[in-house]
């Protein structure tokens, strides 16, 4: 018996995210410098030396190279709801932005990289595009986790309303903060103010429900 083998197979999940990650640094830095539309996968890959084969093998779309952190955002919020304890789902979401906020997560930090990915997309109007598509998916995937988190079907009126209210907020207040960094104004400031704002018209909003 090899004492080895059990490690193994964490060991090849490793060097997948290592690649994977390795090769969408290499592709945004390429979109950033030179625009998404001029970039090919023929460029991203020779810059990563990796293969075509291989870019394909780890992003379904071109796109998916430049957004490519919607999984961990999914994964935080998943994680916050399944240990909120007696907490209330809302609560739950609302705590997990302010530590990431407070923590300088790079989901929630504005940066001058981040300025520059943000002119990226909006000077591509397929990234522009899929960006928006990306907000739809990931209110419609936090609907689930809240519906779920209270046992409701995910049809539910109440749980769809709050993660919509929830991801406008925070979209919003990410966008607030960017204007502020590009105006030379404090970014992390605006962004907690702005949230905090929305977080109290979802609070009223959804008062009386199990979200809340």
């Amino acid at each position: 018996m090899n004492p080895s083998k059990p490690d193994q197979p964490g060991l090849r999940d490793r060097k997948k995210a290592a690649t994977r990650e390795a090769i969408s640094d290499v592709a945004t830095r390429l979109f950033v410098e030179h625009g998404f539309d001029n970039v090919s996968i023929d460029d991203i890959a020779r810059e990563a030396d990796v293969s075509r084969k291989t870019v394909f093998n780890y992003f379904a779309r071109k796109e998916d190279l430049f957004f490519d952190r919607e999984d961990d955002a999914r994964t935080l919020v998943r994680e916050a709801l399944a240990v909120r304890g007696e907490q209330r789902p809302i609560p739950a979401f609302q705590a997990l932005m302010r530590a990431l906020l407070a923590a300088r997560h790079p989901l929630l930090r504005v940066t001058r990289r981040t300025d520059q990915f943000w002119r990226t997309v909006a000077e591509s109007p397929t990234l522009t595009t899929r960006a928006r598509e990306l907000q739809v998916t990931l209110a419609d995937d936090l609907a689930v986790m809240l519906c779920d988190a209270v046992g409701q079907p995910h049809v539910d009126p109440d749980g769809r309303l709050a993660a919509a209210m929830l991801m406008d907020t925070m979209v919003v207040a990410y966008g607030a903060a960017l204007r502020a960094f590009r105006a030379k104004q404090k970014p992390d400031a605006v962004l907690m103010n702005v949230m905090e704002r929305g977080f109290r018209g979802v609070d009223a909003a959804l008062a009386g429900t199990p979200y809340a």
